[in-house]
């Protein structure tokens, strides 16, 4: 066994790697970029190495400089972890010529499979099933076009290296192929440094089942079951489970048979996931083959006893598989659930900031990449953490998962904690009625969006009252208004009240504040219901709201002139109505009237696709962002003129930056 292993990524998979080396007593390296000096796997590693600035081109991806921080700390193997570097040939061959293992399979077996292209045709060699596509080397735009026709509308353009749905686009008509084949490609080079693609056939509503392989060095090689992969957004996946409750017993052996059958053939050894496409009818394909530990492996884990981890540590050591076919067995079951820093209300656009407060639920597998405290940035992948639940059965698990997300509480950055809730209450998750078009099918928004609460209103009051500098009477710090005999209403049985309105979704509430009889807290009464509560300003835009013995935190910024309410994990944009309550927005901070559009998070400029005067329809694309690892549209609200475009492509900027002044058309 290794002594000392480098860990090249960062997050909750380089923390969980960590994790099983302490167990093993193997030391353990660090890598970490500017933006990333404080995180938690820095903090647990052993020892750390800086290797570069915040954007992962510049940092995770620079193969020369975690070569070197491995040479320097005297690690003898390296653990890619998933994502970034994980599937790249050159890295592992980077490794071997330097004299370290390498954690994972041979380059020759990433280049292989870790080219879908290449995997597919494997694939097709040993007899295995494929959704029909263009797999070739070929990648002139009237070719492509021409095979997309042949394929069949929709059609699938995928990135030929990597995963993790970057570099993907499901493209409806011919008309829309060419600008989602230059998007697709561009985001593929941005996060795997390959711009080359593949087209399949688009199925618009399989389940997405994976199979996870391992083998050694000694010619063995076996499958652990299957993992059911098909609540998905923006092909991502969203939760993830083991056992498939749509696999029978003949069929898992189908499956698992197959998936050796591919990694027997690319002469395969350590961990890796093949991944088939099923439908209705039971009919499969495979799909892709991925040559790394994929984030949903704990659940694996949980229904087998197996530490993933820990064989792969095994493998790379050259020792032979502690346990044959005959030997895996599959108990219980069990779920993760991805918690990501977005806001699936708008889009799934991410959220950055700093945990104000992170407290997952006691009692169940947390696997964490952050801490309170923490500052979620724009430059990585949104995933903050993990939570995996196991029973006796699906219907246990299911209930397991509930009473845990019920617990857990994030606030400081908007998350999908909301959107998780409401997708395990739903009826056809209980049942197991699973697909990857089930975010669109089924209606979660309608439990997520059940209304506004009456706490959040209450610290939407407490983060106004802070901001205008009234609970310690220091003035306003946010351009409002702070006089209370003329911004607060009238004096009322010997004390000051404040009526504040906010307008949410069409609907208008109205907060009553003031300081309760003693003076020693305040008074917020929400549609006649009193609540006395004690507020703190924490500063930073962030205010603690005390009830007795529950304890939140809210944070808020002016955006686009209302309030982003950040309340128990949850974003809550706040219109008021009233002029007194009305803060600046950054188009009028910065003198360019109400009409223009801004940044809605730290980001970089990667297409500009607009001119100044020119008439733009509503819905039209004006601006492309580049943020957390994805692309982010920014469109025109309603029909106009652009007036000034204020950015050019490759600007880095932050949120909040006007991007576009739209004028709406007469």
């Amino acid at each position: 066994m290794f002594t000392k292993v480098l860990i090249a990524n960062r997050g909750e998979i380089a923390v969980r790697i960590i994790r099983t080396c302490r167990e093993l007593g193997v030391a353990t390296v660090a890598v970490y970029s500017e933006a990333d000096r404080t995180a938690l796997h820095v903090q647990m590693a052993d020892e750390s190495y800086p290797i570069g600035p915040a954007p992962a081109t510049k940092s995770y991806l620079r193969i020369d400089r975690i070569i070197e921080a491995a040479r320097r700390s005297g690690a003898q193997a390296v653990h890619p972890g998933y994502g970034f570097l994980a599937e790249h040939a050159a890295f592992a061959q980077a490794c071997a010529d330097a004299g370290l293992v390498f954690i994972g399979p041979s380059p020759q077996a990433i280049r292989l499979l870790g080219d879908k292209a290449a995997a597919k045709a494997l694939a097709r060699s040993v007899g295995v099933p494929l959704v029909p596509g263009y797999y070739g080397q070929d990648q002139s735009d009237d070719l492509l076009l021409a095979e997309a026709r042949a394929t069949g509308f929709p059609v699938l353009i995928k990135a030929a290296a990597g995963g993790g749905g970057k570099g993907m686009r499901a493209v409806a008509t011919v008309a829309e192929f060419p600008e989602a084949l230059v998007a697709a490609r561009r985001e593929a080079l941005a996060a795997f440094g390959d711009g080359t693609v593949l087209l399949e056939r688009y199925l618009p509503a399989p389940r997405h089942i994976e199979v996870q392989v391992l083998g050694d060095h000694h010619g063995h090689l076996i499958h652990l079951g299957e993992r059911e992969c098909s609540i998905q957004r923006r092909h991502q996946k969203v939760l993830e489970e083991c056992p498939s409750p749509a696999l029978t017993p003949d069929l898992r052996d189908q499956l698992g048979a197959a998936a050796v059958r591919v990694a027997q053939a690319a002469g395969y050894h350590n961990a890796g996931t093949v991944e088939f496409l099923l439908d209705a009818e039971g009919n499969w394909a495979f799909l892709e083959m991925n040559t790394r530990l994929q984030v949903e492996h704990p659940v694996t884990e949980a229904v087998t006893g197996l530490d993933l981890v820990r064989l792969q540590l095994l493998v790379a050591a050259r020792d032979p598989l502690p346990l044959r076919q005959e030997d895996v067995a599959l108990r219980g079951h069990a779920i993760e659930a991805r918690l990501y820093a977005e806001d699936p209300a708008r889009d799934y656009l991410p959220s950055v900031g700093r945990l104000a407060c992170f407290v997952p639920p006691e009692g169940v597998r947390n696997d964490v990449g952050v801490f309170q405290g923490a500052e979620v940035t724009p430059y990585y992948d949104p995933l903050l953490a993990k939570l995996i639940v196991a029973g006796r059965n699906r219907d246990e698990a299911v209930a397991r998962l509930r009473e845990a997300l019920d617990r857990y509480r994030v606030e400081g950055v908007t998350t999908n904690l909301g959107q998780l809730r409401a997708i395990v209450a739903q009826p056809d998750f209980q049942a197991g009625r699973l697909a990857t078009d089930f975010l669109a099918r089924v209606p979660w928004r309608d439990r997520m969006d059940a209304g506004l609460p009456a706490e959040a209103l209450v610290a939407a009051a407490a983060w106004e009252l802070a901001q205008r500098g009234l609970l310690d009477g220091r003035g306003s710090r946010s351009g409002l208004p702070v006089d209370p005999w003329r911004a607060l209403g009238p004096w009322r049985h010997g004390r000051w009240d404040m009526e504040l309105a906010y307008r949410w979704e069409g609907r208008t509430a109205r907060v009553v504040v003031g300081r309760t009889a003693g003076g020693q807290g305040w008074t917020c009464a929400v549609d006649g219901e009193p609540w006395e509560v004690e507020i703190d300003d924490l500063g930073e835009g962030r205010v603690q709201v005390r009830r007795g013995a529950q304890v939140g935190i809210a944070s808020g910024r002016w955006e686009e002139g209302a309030l982003l309410l950040t309340w128990a994990g949850r974003d809550y944009l706040l219109e008021q109505p009233d002029a007194q309550g009305v803060a600046p927005t950054a188009a009028s901070r910065n003198g360019l009237g109400e009409r223009s559009l801004t940044s809605p998070l730290p980001g970089r400029v990667v297409r500009v696709a607009v001119r100044e005067g020119e008439i733009v329809a509503a819905q039209q694309r004006l601006v492309i962002l580049e943020a957390m690892k994805m692309e982010h549209t920014i469109a025109a609200p309603y029909p106009g003129t652009v007036r000034r475009v204020l950015v050019r492509e490759g600007d880095q900027v932050p949120a909040g930056t006007v991007l576009v002044e739209l004028e709406p058309a007469a």
